[in-house]
């Protein structure tokens, strides 16, 4: 299977630093701001929003085509919530809206793959129940 990668620079303080997040073909920038108040830049949790809505999109319409059906659209909005608990700040909802457009899907049957869609999407496994061993390679250097 693929393995992909991003990479992410931060500089300074929390809240007086800035960072640069880097995949694919996109560069931008992530601030304190940006991440826990209303300001210009992404944050982890609205990439993982992405993720996760581009994830299950695709593997719903894999599931709904694994029925005979080909459906025209499938679009999903991930909200992400940051919270706390004791430990500290962390993700504490995720909501998966979707919207299908399929000719001949049933309701019953868009119910039962919506479902397994949330339940099997890779990234949605990762978050319920863990699936992905977290590696650490740390260097000092200076």
């Amino acid at each position: 299977m693929s393995v992909r990668k991003a990479n992410a620079l931060w500089n300074g303080t929390l809240k007086e630093g800035k960072g640069e997040m880097k995949f694919s073909n996109y560069t931008g920038p992530f601030s304190y701001v940006s991440r826990f108040e209303e300001g210009t830049g992404t944050n982890p949790e609205e990439l993982v929003a992405a993720a996760h809505a581009g994830c299950y999109s695709m593997f719903l319409a894999a599931l709904i085509s694994g029925e005979g059906l080909n459906p025209k659209s499938v679009e999903t909005t991930t909200k992400v919530t940051l919270g706390k608990d004791d430990k500290g700040p962390c993700v504490t909802n995720i909501l998966l809206d979707t919207t299908v457009n399929c000719e001949g899907l049933s309701q019953e049957k868009f119910d039962e793959l919506s479902v397994a869609a949330k339940e099997g999407c890779p990234i949605s496994r990762l978050y319920d129940g863990g699936t992905a061993k977290i590696e650490l390679d740390a260097k000092l250097v200076g």
